[in-house]
């Protein structure tokens, strides 16, 4: 059976995943392979113009070819954008002091020991 490979298609919800086995021609391009899956039946809210696509958390167009033992993955869309969300929780420590109001790292820290050696080192 060369004419054929054996791939997965994946998607996930919070509250439900599924990861099929689909054996597909050797010349099936990734749209093919999700559609003969069965998945867009399984959640009718996928909308591959919509979702983004992946093979092994590579994005991919869905006119690519495939490979045996590939893993197809179709990506929800973000609730929330990434860098917007790491701005807010930097902004919100440096609101708590947990951060330096300039640098945004770790505040610097006097701490006594370091002192303490300071000190040792001076008397020597």
């Amino acid at each position: 059976m060369a004419d054929v490979i054996l791939i997965e298609v994946a998607f996930a919800l919070p509250q439900r995943q599924s990861l099929l086995s689909v054996s597909v021609p050797v010349d099936a391009t990734v749209r093919q392979a999700i559609e003969s899956s069965g998945i867009l039946r399984m959640y009718p809210e996928i909308d591959l113009t919509l979702h983004k696509v992946g093979i092994w958390s590579r994005t991919v167009r869905l006119e690519d070819s495939l490979n045996a033992g590939d893993r197809i993955e179709i990506y929800r869309p973000l609730i929330a954008d990434p860098k917007d969300m790491r701005k807010r929780r930097a902004d919100k420590a440096k609101e708590e002091g947990r951060a330096d109001k300039v640098t945004g790292g770790r505040p610097q820290q006097h701490h006594a020991r370091e002192e303490d050696e300071g000190d040792a080192e001076a008397a020597r």
